[in-house]
C-alpha cells in the first residue's frame, strides 16, 4: 500500500509538507503543493483513515459527493446547482442511516471539471467507510481506481458503468412513455427538444429514447433542440430562441429533459402569448412540486429520486459489509404523470407505472395505428383535443435485445 513516506520521497518534500498538502492546509508554495498532489495521483495514494478503513475499523460515517453544476449565466441558487434533485436523494439517504446510527459528510464536485477536485476527493474518502457519488460526475477510470481503495455507490449515473454499483431510474423507458403519449394519444408530430447538460447519463438517457422513437416514425420530426442545464433560466432561454426562430412555424411539442427547463419554457411561451396546449403542448421530466402548480399543470415523468437515495445508501451500507460483492445496476421504476400541458383536458390528473425497457440497448417503436384514430373516441386525432380516460393504458413497445453498449 501507498504510504505518506512515499508520496514525500517522489515529491521530494518532507513528509509534513505531504500532510499540509492533503488536508488543505497554508504554508505550502503553490508549485509544491501541485508537485504534491500530482504525485497523489500517480500514486493512488488515499490519506489519512482510509487505511482504517480498509481494515474493517468503521467509523460509522458515509460520504455524498454531489455535482455543482453552473450555467453559463454564472447562476448561483438554488436550482441551477441542482439542490432541488440532491435534497430528494439526502432525504433518502437520511431516512436510511438514521437507523443505522450512521453520519453523513456531504461535498461539491464542479461539473467542469476542476483539476483539485479529484485530489480533494482522495482526501474525502480517508475520513468515511464508503461514498454516494452523483450523476457519473467522477471520471470512469478515477471512479475504478477509487473502488478499490473503499465501498463505492454511483446514484444517477451511467448504467453501462462497470467500475462500481449504480443505482438509477429508468429514463429511458420513461422518455419513450412520454414521447409515445405525445406521438400516439395527441397527435404531436413535430417535436423540439430541450436536452439537458452533455454530462449528464440523466440527459442521454432520455435524449437517446426520444431520437430512437422520431427515427422510427416516417411522419415524425426533430425540428430543433436547445442544449439547457437542468434550470429555469436555461428553459426561458430555450423558449425564447425558439420563438425566435420558429414563431411562424411553431413545433406541435416541446420535450424537456427535466421539469426545471419544462416551467422556464412555459414561462416564456406565456410571456409571447404562445397558448399551451392548444399551440404547443409541453412536458417535462422528474415530477418536482411546482410542476403542478403551474398553468397548465405540467405533464411529466415521476423519478424517485428520494428512493434513489435510499436504494443507493441500502447498497452501499451492504458493500461496506460483504466488500466481495460484484457490481451491479439496479433500475427504479418511473410514472408517467399526466395533467393538461400536454393536451390532456383540464383537470386531468393520472399516474401510470411505466414499463420497464431495462438496460440493454433495445428498438423503440411507438405502437399508434397508421390511421391516427383516437383510441378513446374513434375520431381523427386532434392536437390539443383528445385526452386519456382514467385507467387507459399507454402505447406498449416492442422491444429487440441487443449487447450492451
Amino acid at each position: 500500500m501507498v504510504t505518506l513516506y512515499d508520496v514525500a520521497r517522489l515529491a521530494g518534500v518532507s513528509t509534513a509538507t505531504v500532510s499540509r498538502v492533503v488536508h488543505g492546509q497554508d504554508r505550502v508554495r503553490d508549485s509544491t503543493r501541485a508537485r504534491v498532489q500530482q504525485v497523489i495521483e500517480e500514486l493512488g495514494y488515499v490519506p489519512d483513515g482510509a487505511a482504517q478503513s480498509l481494515s474493517r475499523r468503521h467509523k460509522n460515517v458515509i460520504g455524498l459527493v454531489c455535482v455543482e453544476r453552473q450555467s453559463p449565466r454564472q447562476q448561483y441558487d438554488i436550482e441551477s446547482m441542482s439542490l432541488l434533485f440532491y435534497d430528494e436523494i439526502l432525504r433518502g439517504v437520511e431516512a436510511r442511516i438514521r437507523d443505522h446510527n450512521w453520519s453523513l459528510l456531504i461535498t461539491y464536485l464542479h461539473e467542469a471539471g476542476d483539476p483539485g477536485d479529484l485530489p480533494r476527493l482522495l482526501t474525502f474518502s480517508g475520513q468515511v467507510d464508503g461514498l454516494l457519488i452523483g450523476e457519473g460526475v467522477v471520471p470512469s477510470a478515477f471512479l475504478k481506481r477509487l473502488a478499490k481503495r473503499l465501498p463505492v455507490v454511483v446514484i444517477a449515473g451511467n448504467p453501462s458503468e462497470r467500475a462500481a454499483d449504480v443505482v438509477i431510474a429508468d429514463n429511458r423507458s420513461g422518455s419513450a412513455a412520454i414521447v409515445t403519449h405525445l406521438i400516439d394519444e395527441h397527435g404531436r408530430r413535430r417535436l423540439y427538444h430541450v436536452d439537458g447538460p452533455s454530462t449528464a447519463p440523466d440527459a442521454m438517457e432520455r435524449r437517446l429514447a426520444l431520437n430512437e422513437l422520431v427515427a422510427a416514425q416516417p411522419d415524425c420530426q426533430l425540428v430543433g433542440s436547445y442544449q439547457g442545464y437542468f434550470s429555469v433560466g436555461s428553459g426561458v432561454e430555450a423558449g425564447e430562441k425558439l420563438l425566435a426562430a420558429r414563431r411562424d412555424a411553431l413545433p406541435d411539442a416541446v420535450v424537456c429533459a427535466n421539469d426545471q427547463m419544462a416551467i422556464g419554457v412555459l414561462q416564456a411561451f406565456a410571456k409571447a402569448g404562445v397558448r399551451v396546449p392548444e399551440q404547443v403542448a409541453v412536458v417535462g421530466f422528474d415530477d418536482i412540486f411546482p410542476g403542478s402548480l403551474y398553468d397548465p399543470p405540467l405533464t411529466t415523468v415521476h423519478q424517485p429520486m428520494r428512493l434513489l437515495g435510499e436504494r443507493a445508501c441500502t447498497r452501499l451500507l451492504s458493500r461496506i459489509a460483504r466488500p466481495n460483492l460484484r457490481p451491479k445496476v439496479e433500475l427504479l421504476p418511473t410514472e408517467l404523470v399526466l395533467r393538461s400541458s400536454c393536451g390532456c383536458p383540464p383537470g386531468t390528473v393520472t399516474r401510470r407505472l411505466v414499463p420497464t425497457l431495462g438496460t440493454k440497448r433495445t428498438s423503440l417503436t411507438c405502437s399508434r395505428p397508421p390511421t391516427r384514430r383516437c383510441r378513446r373516441c374513434s375520431a381523427s386525432a386532434t392536437p390539443g383535443r383528445c385526452g386519456p380516460s382514467t385507467g387507459r393504458t399507454w402505447a406498449t413497445f416492442s422491444t429487440s435485445t441487443s449487447a450492451p453498449t
